[in-house]
């Protein structure tokens, strides 16, 4: 399971990061008002699994329910976790359907 600390927000590069050995996994999005659009998912093909995915989008999930913002996946890989994971669906703003 990935530690929640390990997560970085980096704010100047639009991404949260996660570094894993050598490898660096991250979340592009971009912020507006009180919406965070997860414009792309990139991780290195050294870790990346199913399972991996999962961890890392649920430990980013879980940072932006901390701060209260709505999620507006433009990403394909994340657009279908949502779906996979219903207990996320009322992160989605008012009118926004997966």
């Amino acid at each position: 399971m990935i530690n929640a600390a390990d997560l970085v927000d980096n704010d100047f590069l639009r991404q949260f990061e996660l570094k894993v050995d050598d490898h660096l996994a991250k979340i592009e999005y971009s912020l507006q008002e009180r919406k965070i659009f997860l414009t792309k998912l990139v991780i290195p093909e050294e870790i990346n699994s199913t399972k991996f995915q999962s961890d890392f989008i649920t430990v980013v999930f879980g940072h932006i329910e901390e701060r209260n913002l709505s999620v507006v996946p433009t990403s394909p890989e994340i657009a279908k976790f949502i779906r996979k994971n219903k207990r996320y669906k009322s992160m989605l703003p008012v009118g926004v359907r997966i």
